[in-house]
């Protein structure tokens, strides 16, 4: 049985997406500017941060300077930017919010390729209400695509079942990792056309010392982080691994030249388990 993963995933918007992301949460201004900046250099097409990050602003800039070095082979169509709305319990707030995200980077990359609500906390009307200024910032083409984050089947359901509805969600964004699978979340969501991100694919670091983790990646002559991050992606998602270490940034994306077994993916998956590393609010009203 093949397990190949492709480098780019459709999304139901029409736009490619990356299939391997750097997220950007708890990196600093200056860290986040010289993370991203090196990510690029070294293959990175896809980031990930959000205006609770407080960041946004440093990660454009540094896909700017990378874009000014070689106008000619380093293409603003090539970058995948996604951002995301923390605060947006009313129609009028997620305005304000979606400008604060516009506002950040405008000025150095134009626009946001992909810009999600960070969690269902506004309650259904909220949602709506978000949903729909969201809606109408994708017409004026300074938000390519729109998605959802931490978001449940009822949440979907909602959504997907509003008569005011005219986009659905390109992604929804969740943890995931072996020990916090949500595979039943995970398939719902790809059932209804919308793609799913990983993010804590490395279970924030938790359990990169795994026996099972590691003895799999020595077979492969890999780290044991690239054995999680591909088993993200050979679980059909689209995995977000974070790090500070600019050293690991290559190979946390050379995760494509290798495959694991279905052996392999059945050691290292844990079904039974339920170990968020973060919040979880995908059971909110």
């Amino acid at each position: 049985m093949s397990h190949k993963v492709e480098r780019f995933v459709k999304l139901s918007s029409g736009y490619n997406i990356p299939s391997v992301a750097l997220g950007t949460w708890l990196l600093s201004g200056s860290e986040a500017s010289n993370v991203v900046y090196n990510a690029l250099k070294k293959g990175y097409r896809h980031f990930d941060t959000a205006i609770l990050y407080d960041n946004e602003r440093e990660v454009g800039e540094a896909i700017a300077k990378w874009l000014r070095e070689d106008p000619v082979n380093n293409k603003r169509e090539d970058v995948f930017y996604t951002s995301k709305l923390w605060t947006f319990n009313s129609y009028e707030r997620t305005k304000k919010e979606i400008n604060s995200a516009l506002s950040a980077i405008e000025h150095s990359i134009g626009y946001i390729d992909l810009l999600l609500l960070h969690h269902p906390n506004p309650g259904p009307q909220g949602r709506l209400d978000a949903w729909r200024a969201l809606q109408e910032v994708v017409e004026t083409g300074k938000v390519k695509s729109i998605g959802v984050s931490s978001w449940g089947k009822h949440h979907i359901d909602q959504l997907l079942s509003w008569d005011g509805l005219k986009i659905k969600p390109a992604i929804n964004q969740i943890e995931i990792h072996p020990w916090c699978m949500r595979q039943e979340l995970a398939d719902y969501s790809r059932s209804k056309g919308i793609a799913v991100e990983a993010y804590a694919p490395l279970a924030h670091g938790g359990k990169i010392n795994d026996p099972n983790v590691v003895k799999i990646a020595k077979t492969h002559g890999v780290t044991p982080g690239q054995v999680l991050i591909r088993w993200s992606l050979q679980k059909g998602n689209i995995p977000l691994p974070k790090t500070k270490n600019v050293d690991r940034l290559s190979s946390n994306l050379d995760v494509y030249n290798f495959e694991l077994s279905s052996e392999e993916i059945e050691t290292i998956s844990h079904p039974e388990a339920y170990e968020p590393t973060d919040w979880d609010v995908t059971t909110r009203p």
